[in-house]
């Protein structure tokens, strides 16, 4: 049965249980081709060769963009998306939103010291429009702004903005935000203890800054030389003014001038060092040809409770008519912080002349520990005046410098008060502007009027910015004459220096007649 099967051809189905598969065999006839080569397909199927692109995927995929996702913030957001509450707390916000008040806020209209109102122009308005004419002459106007400030007179001592108090208590409030260990090497006075005015306008306000009789030109008046000795001391003491605890005057820059006129006197000053800092006065009376030179520059010295600070370098008055000159100098300033803070005149003050052989010499009284402590200001003056050649003495002289000082003649018991404060530093008005145009770019009151202004304001963030434009203005001047090898020359002094000492000789005879001048003293004394 089997055989037969096979003979016909039949399929026959065969099983290994070990295995486990399946299988038919054929008996007989010839193999196909596709048996004869294993792995080759039955049937096969023609396929078309597709060709590679060219240039490749990956190439193709550097000319699109990256995939990328942006959060631009608002332009008109309160609050930017870097604003970090935790770090910056309330002081950082309260700078943010001064910022935004005073961009939303239009140009203001202010007076200017010549009476004539003129527009501001925003910085955005500036970018916008830079070729207009009309932007051009605001811009120039801004340039030529010039801020003046009252003198600091005995009645401003009563003023609580300025108490001691009132500074500490803003001291304090600046260093709260200083963390311990900090780096102070570049820390700078802030606005907020700063006078809005210049070291010069201190200088300067001693001289032509006074209410009443013009002392400086009486000290060429009076006849007999002794006389005239009691007018000269009555000058010097009128230069002692109150100082302002707490509150600096500006480091002026070097270059720096003040040029006022009151009455027959005019005065000029000029910064003619910046390291140290040393400034060069001149002064002229045009009626009793008075010349008056100073040179001078502070050395602050730290003493442990107070802070100290020594006037160096020399005061000389000569009055030409009587051919008479006067060598003088300057009492050093005491800053006290215990018990009670507060700023004063201290030390002698001596006055020498070799053609008449006299000399007067003045001792500023330190009030006692108790006195301090009590709160009380006793500002006496003790001295003599006496011929110095014998030490002969002729006058005592005594009283407070503000209030008045007498001299008692030892030859006559004769007292007679040489000197009254509440006539001379009392009610002092500030300069007015003469003519603008005429006021020179290096000007004091218009080299910081920016920051002047955002102090008069109390917008700390304008007098800040202000501030460090002027400084850096210098640091930027400073290093072009550093790169090209030139070196400072003054404009009105010519300056020498001998070791540590520093010696001026002005360049012209008398000072001219200043743009800014003190308006109401000059009518009364040509009245």
């Amino acid at each position: 049965m089997e055989n037969d099967i096979g003979k016909k051809g039949s399929p026959s189905m065969s099983r290994n249980s070990s295995i486990g598969y399946y299988y038919q065999r054929r008996s007989e006839g010839v193999p196909f081709k596709w048996e004869m080569q294993p792995g080759t397909p039955i049937n096969t199927q023609t396929t078309e060769m597709i060709p590679p692109l060219s240039p490749p995927p990956a190439m193709l995929s550097l000319g699109f963009p990256k995939p990328s996702i942006s959060v631009e913030e608002p332009k008109h957001s309160v609050f930017p998306a870097k604003l970090k509450l935790r770090k910056w707390k309330y002081i950082r916000c309260k700078k943010y939103f001064s910022r935004l008040a005073n961009k939303m806020v239009l140009p203001s209209i202010r007076l200017y010291p010549e009476k004539r109102k003129r527009s501001f122009v925003s910085k955005s308005q500036k970018y916008h429009f830079p070729s207009t004419t009309f932007q051009m002459a605001e811009e120039q106007e801004i340039r030529r702004h010039v801020v003046l400030t009252k003198p600091y007179s005995l009645e401003d001592e009563k003023d609580s903005e300025h108490t001691a108090a009132n500074v500490i208590r803003r001291i304090l409030s600046l260093l709260k935000n200083v963390r311990p260990g900090s780096d102070l090497t570049n820390f700078q006075l802030p606005p907020q203890l700063n006078l809005p005015k210049s070291q010069l306008q201190c200088y300067g306000e001693m001289i032509y800054s006074f209410g009443g009789h013009d002392l400086l030109g009486e000290c060429s008046r009076r006849d007999l030389p002794i006389e005239r000795l009691k007018s000269i001391v009555a000058w010097n003491i009128s230069k002692l003014r109150p100082v302002l605890f707490g509150q600096a005057p500006y480091n002026p820059v070097l270059g720096e001038t003040h040029h006022v006129s009151n009455g027959h006197i005019n005065v000029l000053i000029e910064q003619v060092s910046h390291h140290p800092p040393v400034s060069a006065l001149q002064a002229t009376h045009e009626e009793e040809n008075i010349d008056v030179m100073w040179v001078q520059h502070f050395i602050p010295k730290f003493r442990g409770a107070y802070l100290e600070l020594e006037v160096k370098g020399k005061r000389v008055m000569k009055l030409q008519t009587r051919k008479e000159t006067y060598d003088m100098n300057q009492p050093r300033l005491v800053i006290r912080l215990v018990p009670v803070p507060r700023a004063d005149w201290a030390g002698k003050m001596k006055i020498k002349c070799p053609e008449t052989n006299l000399e007067a010499e003045l001792h500023l009284v330190s009030d006692s520990f108790i006195e301090r402590f009590r709160g009380n200001n006793n500002r006496a003056v003790k001295g003599k005046i006496s011929e110095s050649s014998s030490g002969s003495k002729l006058y005592d002289i005594f009283g407070h410098w503000d209030r008045t000082i007498s001299a008692k003649s030892l030859k006559t018991g004769e007292v007679e008060v040489i000197y009254n404060a509440n006539g001379s530093i009392s009610g002092l008005k500030p300069p007015t502007v003469n003519n603008l145009k005429e006021v020179m770019e290096n000007e004091s009151a218009m080299v910081w009027s920016e920051v002047s202004e955002g102090i008069l304001n109390k917008d700390w963030e304008r007098a800040r910015e202000a501030k460090k434009a002027v400084e850096e203005k210098q640091r930027k001047s400073l290093k072009q004459r550093e790169v090209s090898g030139e070196s400072w020359v003054p404009q009105h002094f010519s300056v020498v220096k001998n070791g540590k000492d520093w010696d001026c000789t002005p360049l012209q005879p008398t000072v001219p007649r200043a743009p800014l001048v003190i308006t109401e003293a000059h009518e009364e004394i040509m009245n």
